[in-house]
């Protein structure tokens, strides 16, 4: 293949590519500098009161199993007569 045609062909490739970079869907991570970028999911106010609830549940259950796991030891321990 020719220099000359090799070489335009990729600096465009290259051009495109970075122009791509530039407008493809961020996902969950940092936002884009605008005006291409979005406000990540994980920062909106409904996905944070989400994952707060979801945590208190979880260290909700979490405090009922470690009670239930004393109270069987107790028991073991301590057998009523």
């Amino acid at each position: 293949m020719s220099d000359r045609l090799f070489f335009p062909l990729a600096a465009a490739l290259a051009l495109a590519m970075v122009a791509l970079a530039a407008v493809w869907p961020q996902g969950l991570g940092a936002r884009s500098p605008g005006p291409f970028g979005h406000v990540p999911v994980q920062q909106t106010a409904q996905a944070q009161a989400a994952m707060k609830r979801e945590t208190e549940a979880s260290e909700q259950r979490l405090k009922a199993a470690r009670e239930a796991v004393a109270d069987i030891q107790t028991q073991r321990l301590s057998p009523a007569k």
